[in-house]
């Protein structure tokens, strides 16, 4: 039986992928200013003039994704019998994962058979965006649901996540950091790099003097840490600094020869905790251990 695969607009996978692999997607929302915006993976959302936004000193936040949005979007496709596998959002990073679930708990309740698996992704942004889109291609190489799902689970934690941001206090405003954790981008000029741990949660792995030294010590985790590199691909990612991604890229491609290296920018959800001139490096290697 067929299945379809469904992640939300955290993973931030460009409108490009989301269509060639027909990736359903659970909107966030985003209030800057007066206005509350759908990410829409880039439909209509002008993620350029966000960024701009950002850089010019507004502030963004985001709301987690309700009950009711789950329950809508899991009924369409129980009414037409087919299954479901959502790879969602970090829980340590929003309470999204948790709205799903509770949502399949409400739809079993209505209905015989509800076949609705939901995988916590323990990622976020293009580290959650890399597993889905993977993903996706084992399910074109004839995955089963069941054998697609063990490969998540087995796999997941494969994937790392290394983060700088110009400023450590957006992550804190927004939650995703603590006030103690933020205070290492405090020193002047000391650039902080963020990992996702084994919990899925954003923590400080590094503080590093000056951004190119930062660029770089990106690019070594990234390489020390690679395994299966011809088999695996490579997400670049970045708020407003695509020149920078562009060097990334070129340093990572003097050293290792992935399937392939794609640089794409932040979805506006994530965005709006990193800040403007995040950037990150997103690959699949040795288990997370911490």
């Amino acid at each position: 039986m067929d299945y379809q695969i469904i992640t939300d607009s955290g993973s931030d996978l460009p409108l490009e992928l989301v269509n060639r692999y027909n990736i359903d997607i659970v909107n966030f929302t985003i209030r800057i200013g007066e206005e509350e915006l759908i990410d829409d993976m880039g439909k209509n959302f002008d993620k350029d003039a966000f960024f701009q936004r950002l850089k010019n000193g507004e502030t963004a936040s985001t709301s987690q994704i309700n009950v009711h949005t789950y329950i809508e979007k899991f009924k369409c496709y129980i009414e037409k019998g087919i299954p479901v596998v959502y790879l969602a959002f970090s829980s340590a990073l929003s309470g999204t994962f948790n709205s799903a679930v509770q949502a399949r708990k409400i739809l079993e309740d209505e209905y015989e058979e509800v076949n609705i698996d939901i995988i916590d992704t323990k990622a976020a942004s293009l580290g959650q965006g890399l597993l889905v889109y993977e993903a996706c291609q084992k399910k074109q190489e004839g995955y089963t649901r069941e054998e697609l799902i063990n490969w998540v689970e087995d796999n997941k934690l494969n994937y790392h996540s290394w983060v700088t941001v110009d400023d450590i206090k957006h992550l804190q405003r927004g939650g995703r950091i603590s006030a103690t954790a933020a205070t290492v981008g405090s020193i002047l000029n000391v650039k902080p790099i963020i990992i996702v741990n084994t919990e899925g949660e954003l923590v400080p792995a590094a503080k590093i003097r000056g951004r190119k030294k930062a660029l770089n010590f990106l690019v070594d985790q990234t390489i020390k840490y690679l395994t299966e590199t011809d088999e695996h691909s490579i997400f670049i990612g970045h708020v407003g600094v695509s020149e920078e991604a562009e060097f990334i890229k070129e340093k990572l491609l003097e050293r290792v020869n992935p399937r392939e290296i794609i640089v794409l920018s932040y979805g506006p959800t994530v965005a709006s905790h990193t800040g403007y001139g995040s950037l990150a490096i997103f690959s699949y290697g040795d288990k997370r251990t911490s």
